[in-house]
């Protein structure tokens, strides 16, 4: 079991993409957990010009920031280590380096729910 989540870019838009709530489902998976947003996320989420990305942006300003000098899917695998966090990202590269370094993925499933791999 995971002691925190860590979310990328592509796991705070799930929300606005296919009308999921976020919070309900890391709830259900894993109860009262600590969830972070990398500072790089925010500058990727602040950049982007969809509607979408602008309210992932005001989401992820409800978790915890966490400044980190890396940019993109380094910062985000270098606080899960750090922080033995499990990370909600549908993102294959990123999965996939993920799972290289044990890692645990939450995954959208069906367009509708959140999966966790075996811990």
């Amino acid at each position: 079991m995971p002691r925190s989540i860590v979310l990328d870019a592509n796991g705070l838009l799930m929300p606005f993409q296919f009308k999921l709530n976020l919070d309900r489902e890391l709830k259900r998976l894993f109860g009262e957990i600590p969830v972070f947003v990398p500072s790089s996320v925010l500058g990727e989420l602040s950049n982007a010009t969809d509607k979408s990305a602008k309210a992932a942006l005001a989401l992820a300003r409800k978790y915890s920031i966490v400044e980190t000098e890396l940019s993109g899917d380094d910062a985000v695998l270098a606080i899960a280590e750090q922080r033995e966090a499990a990370v909600l990202t549908n993102d294959r590269e990123l999965i996939s380096r993920l799972r290289e370094r044990r890692i645990p993925v939450i995954r959208l499933r069906a367009e509708r729910y959140l999966v966790a791999d075996e811990f």
